[in-house]
């Protein structure tokens, strides 16, 4: 049973979330502001963080930057603002996904299930997306019945973008993952392999790499 941490000052919103949750079997934890929250993480198991933007104490930019530094969990982001520039601050600091209050309680269990379900593929090192299928301690790749051999960099930006399906990354993300926080290029390498990918994988129906106008890029699934 998977325990989630609710973080949100507002009792009100942080009870309906709990309700939905254990509705679903889900065991919870709850913390009124961004120190609570640290410190229920730091003596407890924690699975998930569903996080509130503005919070007393430690607000939640700060503590979704110290979850991402200091452990592996998926994290949703609440908000009452749905400015662009919120989101990509949000995926910036490592949010992995973001809804915007009010929301639709089914939606909220729709995406807490998909990031728990992604979470757990990337505990495996592998990655399964109908045909295709990826193992990032081995290199190896198939689609179908047919083995296939990517350049190092493209393997590792597929891998990244399949591993977390739906989920938008930043540029600033991925080139920092891929390249390294040092990279001395610019932006239109991520641009090329971006393309050499899409490509590679055009007659394939089982995913394709939106660009998201912006912000960056995600992989959606198709199937």
């Amino acid at each position: 049973m998977a325990t989630i941490l609710v973080v949100d000052d507002d009792d009100s919103i942080r009870e309906v979330v709990t309700v939905l949750l254990k509705q679903e079997y889900f065991s919870t934890r709850e913390a009124r502001d961004g120190q609570e929250a640290l410190n229920i993480a730091e003596g407890h198991e924690i699975d998930m963080a569903i996080i509130d933007i503005m919070l007393p104490k430690v607000d939640g930019w700060v503590l979704c930057k110290e979850f991402r530094q200091l452990y592996d969990f998926p994290i949703l982001m609440l908000t009452a603002k749905g400015e662009a520039v919120q989101k990509l601050q949000g995926f910036n600091l490592g949010a992995d996904d973001y809804m915007v209050k009010p929301f639709e309680p089914l939606e909220l269990l729709a995406r807490v299930k998909a990031l728990l379900r992604r979470y757990q593929i990337n505990q495996s090192h592998t990655v399964q997306i109908g045909a295709l299928w990826m193992n990032k301690n081995t290199y190896k790749m198939t689609l179908g019945e047919s083995a296939i051999t990517l350049p190092l960099k493209e393997f590792n930006l597929l891998y990244k973008l399949a591993e977390a399906p739906g989920r938008t990354y930043t540029r600033e993300q991925l080139i920092e993952s891929i390249w390294g926080i040092h990279f001395a290029g610019n932006d239109r390498t991520l641009d090329v392999h971006i393309n050499r990918l899409r490509e590679r994988f055009k007659h394939q129906s089982y995913f394709q790499i939106k660009t998201i106008r912006g912000l960056g890029y995600r992989l959606e699934v198709l199937i």
